[in-house]
């Protein structure tokens, strides 16, 4: 299996189009194509944001060599919380808006997004 294929791989596992995968990588779906087949190699930031963003061992996607992903981290959501002196209801709501399902969340940004543009055309500022 060559990088592209585990490219693919990668992007099947978290269920994600090539528009979304993309996305979150920093880069557009025709160049995703282009890695998923492979016409071309990505560069090692591109390779460097699969890996953080995804938790991907890099060893596994340059050489296919080890476990696809690394070990869990130890992250607490409680702790992040605190470190940004987020408040009860900041905390509240982020907590409510992660237990929704993927797609209604998309939903909320949607909506967040729609209210963040009418308010541009009022205040070129905001």
């Amino acid at each position: 299996m060559g990088m592209n294929e585990r490219i693919r791989k990668i992007r099947k596992e978290f269920d994600l189009t090539q528009q979304e995968f993309s996305r979150r990588i920093g880069t557009t779906a025709n160049v995703l194509t282009n890695y998923e087949t492979g016409r071309r190699n990505p560069s090692a930031s591109v390779i460097n944001n699969i890996c953080k963003t995804f938790n991907i061992n890099e060893k596994w996607l340059r050489d296919g060599e080890g476990e696809m992903f690394l070990p869990a981290s130890s992250f607490s959501f409680d702790e992040f919380l605190q470190q940004h002196d987020a408040d009860e209801l900041e905390a509240a709501i982020l907590r409510a808006y992660f237990e929704l399902p993927t797609t209604q969340r998309k939903e909320v940004l949607s909506s967040l997004l729609q209210i963040a543009n009418k308010c541009r055309s009022v205040s070129p500022d905001f």
